[in-house]
């Protein structure tokens, strides 16, 4: 069994398309239909679906490719402890991570990692934690940084750290409450709020805890669903409505009297952010060597 014909049924089945594959490896289309021909003759059975333009893995595909998957990455780590040994850890680390922690978490652990690691190179993608897990359990990444479990038996969390969500509003009369104080839940009825997009953690949170109240977010006067963090604060400074944002990703803004903070009275939003990664999948030598790193992190601070 070629290795190249294992990273071209990978690259075929992530991409769904055998000349973004071709791209991807910068090989022929017909390398590509050849590799994958091949492959499938010495296992004997067919591992892609060819429906005109429509490309899909069959069940006997579906079931080697995480096989595939551990093949390459057991390779990689034989290559990548060689260059351990010989002083030279090199590689590109794909890092998915929803917004706080991205803002607030992962600059400290990467400055960290680049000290012991100076010549790995790093792509940080910002995805909702939706998407992120969608993205683990898919095989096109290994791992990420999360605000909100969805459960699989599949995956493995583990805690980074608490944070919890406050309601922004827009500094004027209207809220003449000092910052930090309370509002009840009565008063966010009466308010226009814009919530983040479905898939966000932060929003799967919200959503939770009203819903242990007995409340539906369809009974909140929901104006829009925005994706983007910035731009509902600045939508929130300007009057637009109010929201719901990380204590730590607030606290300069209010400082600055941007738009004003507040607790809401009988809600516990306190949540956890979470390092998740697929617990039955052989990680590249690289991811694991991430990962081992930031769960030495966590278990030096759970400690001291």
């Amino acid at each position: 069994m070629d290795i190249r014909q294992l990273e071209t049924f990978i690259q075929v089945a992530r991409l769904k398309s055998f000349s973004k594959a071709a791209e991807k490896l910068f090989i022929t289309q017909p390398t590509v239909t050849n590799h994958i021909q091949n492959l499938e003759q010495e296992l004997g059975t067919l591992l892609i679906n060819r429906s005109g333009k429509n490309i899909s893995l069959t069940d006997a595909g579906a079931l080697f490719y995480k096989h595939a998957i551990n093949i390459i990455n057991s390779c990689e780590m034989a290559k990548f402890d060689l260059s351990a040994y010989k002083g030279s850890v090199r590689g590109h680390l794909h890092i998915y991570s929803s917004s706080v922690p991205r803002k607030y978490i992962l600059p400290k652990i990467l400055a960290e990692f680049s000290k012991k690691y100076p010549y790995v190179k790093y792509t940080l993608n910002n995805k909702d934690s939706k998407n992120i897990v969608n993205s683990i359990l898919e095989g096109d990444t290994d791992f990420g940084i999360v605000g909100a479990k969805f459960p699989s038996n599949k995956l493995k969390y583990i805690e980074l750290f608490v944070d919890e969500l406050l309601v922004i509003t827009p500094n004027t009369k209207n809220f003449s409450k000092p910052n930090y104080s309370t509002i009840t839940i009565d008063e966010l009825f009466k308010e226009k709020i814009i919530l983040r997009e479905e898939g966000s953690g932060t929003r799967h949170i919200l959503e939770m805890k009203l819903k242990d109240k007995g409340i539906s977010k369809n009974e909140l006067n929901i104006v829009g669903y925005i994706e983007d963090v910035e731009t509902i604060k600045e939508l929130v400074s300007l009057g637009f409505g109010i929201s719901f944002m990380s204590k730590r990703g607030v606290a300069d803004d209010v400082k600055l009297n941007k738009y004003k903070a507040y607790y809401v009275e009988d809600l516990e939003l306190k949540r956890k952010f979470y390092f998740v990664y697929h617990s039955k999948r052989q990680l590249s030598p690289l991811n694991e060597t991430f990962k081992s790193f930031v769960l030495d992190i966590i278990s030096r601070n759970n400690n001291g």
